[in-house]
């Protein structure tokens, strides 16, 4: 029982760390080119944020806040990231505590 228990914990310490040597073959000194559409969003927010809102009346400021959130959700979309469910966050835990 013993030996089963080592082997796991050597197993789970050697997987995690193929992802980690992975990432750091990936990571270039290069900078990440943005598409153009999503710089043209962010030079919109950035013109928005800049505007003087002071003059306007409640119905243009109603109207820029649409197109910030719009904008804000378009961008959030478009984002590359790595997303976990609840599901397989749930069934990992599981395996761990079923494991060890």
């Amino acid at each position: 029982m013993k030996k089963l228990s080592l082997y796991l914990m050597i197993m789970v310490l050697s997987l995690c760390a193929v992802p980690t040597t992975m990432l750091a073959a990936e990571k270039n000194p290069t900078t990440k080119e943005v598409p153009a559409e999503v710089q043209t969003m962010l030079n919109r927010l950035e013109e928005i944020k800049e505007m003087d809102k002071s003059s306007l009346k409640s119905s243009e400021k109603k109207e820029l806040r649409k197109e910030v959130r719009e904008i804000k959700k378009e961008l959030k979309a478009s984002g590359n990231g790595v997303y976990f469910s609840v599901g397989a966050i749930i069934i990992i835990i599981l395996l761990l505590i079923l494991l060890l």
